[in-house]
C-alpha cells in the first residue's frame, strides 16, 4: 500500500476520487442528505488537516481514502 499525497495530484484527478469516495454505496451522512458539494468539500477538509490520506494498492490498483488512523501499516509515501 502507498500512501500518495493528495498535494501532488492534479486537481481533476483529486476531484474523481473524492466524488468517487463520497458516493460509494453505503456511505452515511446521517439523517439528512447532504449535497455532494459539501461531501467534496469534508473530505477535502479531513485531507488537508492530515485525519483522512490517499491510499493506492499496486495489487489491487485502485486509490481511495482512508482515516489516516486507519491507514495500512505497511504503507510506503510515495
Amino acid at each position: 500500500m502507498i500512501e500518495i499525497p493528495w498535494r501532488e495530484l492534479p486537481e481533476e484527478a483529486l476531484l474523481g476520487l473524492i466524488e468517487e469516495f463520497v458516493t460509494r454505496e453505503g456511505t452515511d451522512y446521517g439523517e439528512g442528505e447532504v449535497e455532494l458539494k459539501e461531501k467534496v468539500r469534508e473530505v477535502v477538509s479531513q485531507l488537508e488537516l492530515g485525519t483522512a490520506v490517499i491510499t493506492f494498492d499496486a495489487e489491487l490498483d485502485s486509490a481511495t481514502i482512508v482515516s489516516a488512523r486507519d491507514r495500512p501499516s505497511d504503507r510506503k509515501r510515495c
